[in-house]
């Protein structure tokens, strides 16, 4: 009985075959190409990633010896042409390298006190590199560069961004605290009181930051 149950099987699934064969080496030619296509796919972006991390490390190489022979001179011509070719690379590429290139932007931008200028470059930099770790350093660059110019609003809607980010920031309850100091500066002391108890609670194994923010609550409830 059962052997007749296996041949019945046996005979559909032949009888399946053959009337639905065009439509079955057809699927199978479309998968088959698509499986060729990802490894083409993923062979050429490997490819690239490559190229493009070569080619930062040169440019960072670049900068690494005007910085050790300008004397932070951020105006010599060595350094304009690198500037030049930083925005070219980082207008064209993504990830990490393209975030790469925007940060040294910014550093240049930031050691002429361009802090708008440096301020675009750390936000160019958070959004190329979204899925690295530059992207929380960025956002913080960025929200310091936005103090500069007095913008606290901004500066505190990017420490947040920074906080917030999926990637683990080290300097993150130095981030939060400030979000603490720049709402006291406008003049919110609730907001900065709720942003120094964040502090406490998410990092209380920070003592300096943990006993800042302590600082800062004490004197604000006493107010």
């Amino acid at each position: 009985m059962q052997n007749n149950e296996n041949e019945n099987i046996g005979e559909k699934i032949n009888d399946f075959i053959k009337n639905h064969r065009k439509a079955i080496f057809i699927t199978l030619g479309i998968l088959l190409f698509l499986f060729i296509g990802l490894i083409a796919y993923l062979s050429i972006s490997d490819a690239l990633n490559k190229k493009a991390i070569v080619a930062i490390d040169e440019l960072c190489g670049r900068y690494d010896d005007i910085s050790l022979t300008s004397d932070e001179d951020f105006y010599t011509e060595d350094l304009e042409y690198l500037l030049a070719d930083l925005k070219t690379f980082a207008e064209k590429t993504k990830g990490f390298a393209g975030s790469k290139a925007w940060s040294i932007i910014g550093q240049i931008y930031s050691g002429r006190k361009d802090w708008s200028s440096a301020q675009d470059a750390w936000i160019s930099a958070a959004k190329t590199g979204n899925n690295t770790y530059l992207a929380p350093i960025s956002l913080f660059n960025a929200a310091a560069a936005a103090e500069e110019q007095g913008n606290l609003e901004q500066a505190i809607d990017l420490l947040k961004q920074c906080v917030a980010h999926k990637f683990e920031f080290p300097a993150a309850p130095r981030a939060q605290f400030s979000i603490g100091r720049l709402y006291e500066t406008i003049g919110d002391p609730a907001a900065a009181v709720e942003a120094y108890r964040d502090v406490l609670i998410k990092w209380p194994d920070m003592p300096v930051w943990h006993n800042l923010a302590r600082s800062r609550l004490a004197f604000l409830e006493v107010k």
